[in-house]
């Protein structure tokens, strides 16, 4: 499938704090810029996938934006792997559409819970009912457990996990689209507050609105279509456990080592291949623990690997161009898909001189789950 299928269109609402928006109504106006991006009209598609809006579970969520956009699809419905489920979607439309199960699929996600509800990352953490078994309240718990057993174990500083804040604040703060453009020092990392030690505030991505999505076709109706700058899919593989943190064997490896290693073979590339990345980065241990998982560094050595130059511009890997989830947008994981996409076209906002392929990754719940995909011109 390594190229056969493509990423023909893009489009997103603004991120932010958008009142009087609803999760469809963000959904239809990311999907009527994606297709505009792909030149194309409403009545070609005949998929429409759709995350359910984290903020708020509606039931057959899917369906109620199809008829939103006026569109009868052949497959369509909702996928559910949180933070992963932008690139799991975009996967099994290329899937459908090599096996003539659809022809050009819209992929999307939306929700509101900056001016809704936001309950839902609240809520209890730990053991199987949901029921808080560990004394965690909200998502940030896990993940503070996930970076000091990782701090225990490697070595890994404040001011390691400060150099992924610096670096996505940085490139943020040169994106006019992202929610949050303001840059910041060592200084100011250390002085921002603890929310769950040893996570600060800058540690923690955004809580936004906002929609994105995109179309996805094969390679060969692109050219018929005449989309102007279709971006190949090269790769892309899924991971997941379903284990608690507290009950996981190892709290310093995430499921990037399968998503990643299956998406890697199927490009038929490696690490040292990739000119660009577009991390998941919802708290910044994440995207320390994935370039280990994906193989740009040894386990263990993420930490150093950030702040030493690895991520940087000069002879690093460019990282979270337009600022990830820590400063463009909170919204999971298809902002980074677009990013990506822009990368490959040369016309990015920080664009990467000679990109020729690039990775992003999504995660979703406290590292449960893992969507990867690689792109290519």
């Amino acid at each position: 499938m390594r190229g056969k299928v493509v990423i023909a269109g893009v489009g997103h609402t603004v991120f932010g704090k958008l009142e009087g928006r609803s999760p469809v109504s963000l959904n239809v106006e990311a999907c009527r810029k994606a297709l505009n991006d792909a030149s194309i009209s409403k009545d070609e598609i005949d998929a429409v996938l759709v995350k359910y809006p984290t903020s708020k579970f509606q039931s057959k969520f899917g369906q109620t934006v199809a008829e939103a956009l006026g569109i009868m699809p052949r497959i369509g419905g909702v996928w559910d792997q949180a933070g992963a489920s932008g690139i799991s979607m975009i996967s099994f439309a290329a899937m459908a559409i090599e096996h003539d199960q659809c022809e050009v699929a819209l992929v999307c996600m939306a929700d509101n819970p900056r001016t809704g509800t936001r309950s839902a990352y609240a809520k209890p953490r730990g053991g199987a009912d949901g029921s808080g078994t560990h004394g965690w309240v909200s998502t940030t718990a896990g993940y503070a457990m996930i970076a000091r057993r990782h701090m225990g174990e490697h070595g890994t500083t404040e001011e390691q996990l400060a150099a992924v804040a610096i670096n996505n604040r940085a490139n943020g703060a040169k994106n006019p689209n992202a929610q949050l453009q303001i840059p910041i020092t060592l200084d100011d990392y250390l002085q921002s507050r603890l929310i769950v030690d040893p996570l600060r505030r800058d540690d923690c991505c955004l809580i936004s609105d906002g929609g994105a999505a995109v179309v996805v076709m094969s390679a060969e109706r692109a050219r018929k279509a005449g989309v102007e700058k279709p971006v190949p899919i090269l790769g892309f593989g899924q991971g997941q456990t379903s284990w608690e943190v507290a009950q996981r064997p190892d709290l310093t490896r995430t499921m990037a080592h399968k998503s990643g290693a299956t998406a890697f073979k199927m490009a038929g590339v490696s690490p040292k291949d990739i000119d660009v990345a577009q991390f998941y980065d919802c708290f910044t241990i994440t995207p320390i623990m994935s370039l280990e998982d994906y193989g740009f560094c040894k386990h263990g050595d993420g930490g150093s690997f950030v702040s030493d130059g690895g991520i940087g511009w000069d002879g690093g890997l460019p990282f979270n161009t337009s600022g990830g989830l820590l400063s463009e947008t909170g919204m999971p994981g298809m902002q980074l898909v677009i990013e990506g996409v822009r990368q490959m076209r040369g016309e990015a906002n920080l664009q990467v001189r000679n990109a020729k392929k690039g990775i992003v990754s999504n995660q979703g719940g406290e590292m449960h789950t893992h969507s990867t995909l690689i792109l290519g011109q």
